[in-house]
């Protein structure tokens, strides 16, 4: 019989794992399947924990997310179309939830599937080669000590590219009496309360942690951006300047020549696409892009078509955009879909990668995600959804947030699903000081 590896039972891997089990429902013979998952608990990224650096085990820690997280996209955007909000919490909830709403979004579609049976935890991917017609999987129970080897027909590798964050460094770093972290150790905005706080990067990370340090109390919140401003409208206390040159003891000087006291230095520098387990032909070289070179439909290795990456690409799009992916890679490995010869694979991909780089703003680059995840839907039966209203929706986000940066998460969208309009919130967000589910959920 056909056997699966997956590595990573996150929000991808799970995508992966449900597309099987739908395929099952519907009367297909399905493959064996193994999910290495490396943490103790499913969920991924959006598996909250406390700890930093490495876990009990000496491995590193995959978990980037932080306390009073909320979502900074309309939910709508990411819902399943095979399970949506509605059926989940029996009620409409408002549009920008905190990270435990999502994550227990997440799990809901999971258990209800029954997926946890195919996991195994704690199990880190050591090794993986391929030897012409297997995959031969290396791995370790970290819990046991204990190395095993499996042999599978394919491998999809859904670990994410958003925890092995890159660091660079600047002059006087060395001597900088404050603290210094990247946004991947971020975990508790109130420690940065009353301090001068400098954020270095223009990209969603710096965006949020800027305002969560912000809404928390920091004295002031200066973001360095190295090649665009994000420009928006900043509350008082916030500013954007150009680039940091250099520290001299606690002083941060950019290289506009603004000079301005810090207390703590965040890093939100992003990501790498870090393979150290795949064998080096095995390996996608890309970094953070809407369309990474090498991959036919964005999730198929060129050079390998029994290797799928779901999720490497920059995000507008998120949870069903993995789960159109998955059930596309699902339907190759059925023998559903056909991949052509090597040259129209090429022509392809290329065209894609073509299009993006003309790419000049947000609007144009949530259009080509968009039309990339309606290319991959109309190709397999994954359930009704609107991706024109989730296009919409990106849009109308984007120029919430152009006109004020603090209050984008207090709207409301409709569901690409069932059609709900989502309340407001009881809370506005600049105001609601806690994330957790209860009181999130509750109504007052």
């Amino acid at each position: 019989m056909t056997s699966v590896a997956i590595i990573g039972s996150g929000p991808c891997g799970l995508s992966m794992l449900r597309a099987f089990q739908q395929a099952q429902e519907k009367g297909s013979d399905t493959p064996n399947m193994v999910c290495y998952e490396k943490q103790s608990d499913w969920g991924g990224l959006w598996n909250y924990s406390w700890r930093t650096g490495t876990d009990q085990y000496g491995d590193s820690v995959h978990n980037s997310m932080y306390r009073y997280l909320w979502s900074n996209g309309p939910k709508e955007c990411l819902e399943f179309a095979d399970y949506s909000f509605d059926e989940h919490f029996s009620k409409p909830i408002p549009s920008f939830p905190p990270r435990e709403v999502l994550y227990d979004y997440i799990l809901g579609r999971a258990k209800k599937a029954n997926l946890k049976k195919y996991i195994k935890f704690d199990t880190t991917v050591i090794n993986v080669i391929f030897n012409g017609s297997k995959f031969e999987i290396t791995s370790l129970n970290k819990k046991k000590n204990l190395i095993s080897r499996e042999n599978f027909d394919y491998l999809i590798v859904a670990s994410g590219h958003f925890s092995v964050p890159f660091i660079p460094e600047y002059e006087g770093m060395n001597s900088f009496p404050g603290r210094i972290l990247h946004s991947h150790d971020f975990r508790d905005a109130e420690e940065f309360r009353n301090k001068d706080v400098v954020v270095l990067g223009s990209s969603y990370s710096a965006e949020d942690v800027a305002l969560q340090c912000y809404k928390y109390g920091a004295k002031s919140v200066t973001i360095g951006y190295r090649n665009n401003p994000m420009g928006f409208k900043w509350p008082k206390g916030m500013k954007e300047v150009h680039y940091l040159d250099k520290l001299e003891g606690n002083k941060a000087i950019f290289k506009d020549g603004h000079e301005q006291h810090v207390d703590a230095l965040i890093l939100c520098s992003g990501y790498l696409h870090h393979f150290p387990f795949l064998e080096d032909k095995l390996r996608l070289k890309t970094h953070n892009r809407l369309y990474p070179p090498g991959l036919y439909k964005g999730i198929i290795l060129q050079n390998n078509h029994r290797i799928f990456y779901l999720g490497m690409q920059d995000q507008f799009h998120t949870f069903n955009m993995f789960d159109c992916q998955a059930w596309y890679a699902r339907d190759v490995i059925l023998g559903k879909i056909k991949i052509p010869d090597d040259t129209f694979v090429k022509k392809d991909i290329n065209e894609w990668i073509s299009k993006e780089e003309k790419l000049e703003d947000p609007i144009q680059m949530i259009d080509f995600q968009t039309e990339y995840t309606k290319d991959l839907y109309s190709a397999s039966d994954y359930p009704k959804i609107d991706f024109e209203l989730i296009r919409k929706h990106f849009k109308n986000w984007e120029h919430h947030k152009e006109e004020d940066i603090m209050t984008y998460r207090n709207k409301s969208f409709s569901s690409p699903v069932t059609g709900t309009k989502a309340p407001i919130h009881h809370t506005i967000w600049a105001e609601a000081m806690d994330d957790s589910m209860k009181t999130f959920l509750s109504t007052k």
